[in-house]
């Protein structure tokens, strides 16, 4: 890596989840834009939702960051690609500082050792004073390779109270950067199912909000002083040339967004990528590729039920063996048919026989690896419908969860058609060729 100067840089973490990132990082990140600062945010982790709260908070879309999908050098250049030219880097944290998908392994901990960043510490002290004085000692203590460089208290409403925390700092030798009050009326929700895009979009006034009491009660001039860290830039591995100029259709609308940066950015090595709504275009635009990402599809079932010529498109370039690649609410598309939580049912493409069901919800998550004869692909599955009459499996896949157990998440192959409840990872080149490779193969079932 080659040193290019110096800014603030920093992954935002916690002891817990809920215990205040999304609300203390979209607070900076505003803060940052209103100071003229130019910021790139990133997410740890799998999430789609905490990346598009970045979006409405400073402009542009948060990255994801994964340690179990991604390997070590995708990760580096991903984020020396997207943080030149920024003012201020902010990384979002995933669940507790530690909590990986094996011990620590993947962690916000492990992502702030391979990126060199320091971290500020969020902690909700609610209900607790002196008391994190341990707290903080035993993660600061922990794992001696990391940098915690200071500690923002979440919902504390007095200033004596804060005295305590600022003490309890003091002692165990970690810089007390400030507090963020209880906020009326502030509350970021956190990721779950049906909330809609255009919900997160009318979370700008709130995060003005949070961004003004912060710019009050925290030391941000000295949090960029603490968190300023050499730039890195990492080569980005060569593109290849498209050798072969496809039309990349993308279903994209409030039922469809949940998309990896990356995999777009690889969709567009392939060919030339176009938009297409499922729910209000008549018919599948020309295209030589599908990808029906994720989303909430069950939020507009009968829209999509409604829109007979979209359905009848899409099946028939199913049938005549277009390629198609979903994932999870694009699998729940391409089924039978989705039935709502009181029981009625909406018809859907049916490229497969299954149906998926929101009357008896629950949830399931975790990482997956997909191992296809030739080549893994690595992902993650994070739903709470479950699929009736799918016993038809594509025998030769196998699913893997992050302990490398195999688990009973399905992957479906209908000619050139593969639809999963899993969310893939498609970030690197040399994984959409091999997936595009497979979508050819004849099944052997």
């Amino acid at each position: 890596m080659d040193k290019k100067g110096t800014k603030a840089q920093f992954i935002i973490a916690a002891p817990t989840s809920n215990s205040g990132k999304t609300t203390v990082t979209l607070g900076m990140l505003r803060l940052f834009e209103n100071r003229g600062l130019s910021t790139q945010p990133f997410k740890v982790g799998p999430d789609y939702i905490d990346p598009k709260f970045h979006h409405v908070a400073c402009g542009k879309v948060g990255i994801n960051l994964d340690l179990f999908m991604m390997d070590e050098l995708d990760i580096k250049t991903t984020y020396s690609d997207y943080s030149k030219d920024k003012d201020v880097v902010c990384v979002e944290g995933v669940m507790g500082l530690f909590d990986g998908a094996r011990k620590s392994k993947g962690s916000t901990a492990e992502m702030s050792k391979l990126l060199g960043l320091p971290i500020i510490l969020v902690v909700d002290a609610k209900s607790v004073a002196y008391s994190v004085a341990p707290l903080i000692y035993g993660f600061k203590n922990f794992d001696k390779a990391i940098n915690i460089v200071g500690v923002i208290f979440n919902r504390v409403n007095t200033e004596s109270h804060y005295q305590f925390l600022k003490e309890a700092c003091a002692d165990v030798g970690v810089k007390s950067l400030g507090y963020v009050p209880f906020i009326a009326d502030c509350e970021i929700p956190s990721r779950h199912l049906g909330l809609s895009i255009n919900e997160i979009e009318n979370y700008d006034a709130v995060i003005n909000k949070i961004a003004s009491s912060i710019e009050k009660t925290v030391n941000i001039d000295e949090l960029i002083k603490y968190c300023e860290v050499e730039d890195k830039t990492e080569q980005s591995e060569q593109k290849s040339l498209i050798s072969n100029q496809k039309i990349i259709a993308v279903a994209k609308d409030e039922g469809f967004n949940f998309s990896y940066i990356q995999n777009i950015e690889c969709l567009k090595q392939e060919g030339e990528v176009i938009y297409f709504s499922p729910i209000t275009d008549h018919k599948l635009p020309q295209a030589d590729l599908v990808y029906i990402p994720g989303g909430y599809p069950e939020c507009y079932m009968q829209e999509l039920s409604e829109n007979k010529t979209m359905l009848n498109s899409i099946k028939k370039f199913a049938d005549n063996g277009g390629q198609i690649i979903a994932e999870c609410g694009g699998m729940m598309y391409l089924g039978k048919s989705i039935i709502d939580k009181e029981g009625r049912e909406f018809d859907m493409v049916n490229v497969f026989d299954f149906k998926t069901t929101m009357a008896k919800m629950k949830l399931t998550l975790g990482y997956r690896t997909i191992q296809f004869s030739d080549f893994n692909l690595k992902g993650h599955e994070f739903h709470y419908s479950l699929l009736v009459n799918d016993a038809k499996n594509t025998s030769e896949i196998t699913v893997f969860n992050a302990r490398e157990k195999e688990v009973d998440t399905k992957v479906f192959r209908y000619k050139n058609v593969i639809a999963s409840y899993i969310h893939y990872y498609l970030g690197k080149p040399e994984l959409l060729t091999k997936l595009l490779k497979t979508l050819t193969n004849k099944i052997k079932d």
